[in-house]
């Protein structure tokens, strides 16, 4: 990676409209903890757990079949993941995404890792995220 020289690679206007993106079968949950809590060890399945602390808060995208009743948790978002990888130093991945979405009126969660991004849209408005996205070129691959 090289940002350390001031030097960022771009994403070609034709691959960024040819991102390919796949649809996660299962429902996610968004769920705010207190920041002086402990990790939460019934957020350590499914094939995305996300765990972030701040200051303020411990956020937890997991399950939402795994969540607990006690927990404040905004429940039925479903993840839409970009086929990666991607290098840290590239620009215009997720700009690529968030424009068409929100022409669309469709907010979005971003959970990104190392080598990939993941959205994640409610489920009653999945629908309307896939045609605009599919309207900007990208590829959904399921």
């Amino acid at each position: 990676m090289n940002t350390t020289r001031g030097v960022l690679k771009t994403m070609r206007d034709e691959s960024m409209s040819q991102l390919e993106i796949e649809i996660l079968p299962e429902v996610f949950a968004i769920v705010a903890l207190p920041p002086g809590d402990d990790w939460p060890r019934w957020a350590s399945s499914g094939p995305l757990v996300s765990i972030t602390r701040t200051g303020d808060e411990l956020s937890v995208v997991c399950l939402e079949s795994e969540v607990p009743p006690r927990c404040e948790s905004a429940g039925g978002w479903r993840c839409l993941r970009l086929r990666g990888p991607f290098e840290l130093d590239t620009v215009g991945v997720l700009a690529s995404l968030a424009a068409p979405l929100a022409k669309a009126g469709v907010p979005v969660f971003v959970v990104s890792t190392f080598r990939t991004d993941c959205l994640l849209v409610h489920d009653e408005l999945l629908d309307r995220a896939r045609d605009a996205l599919e309207s900007a070129g990208h590829i959904f691959i399921n």
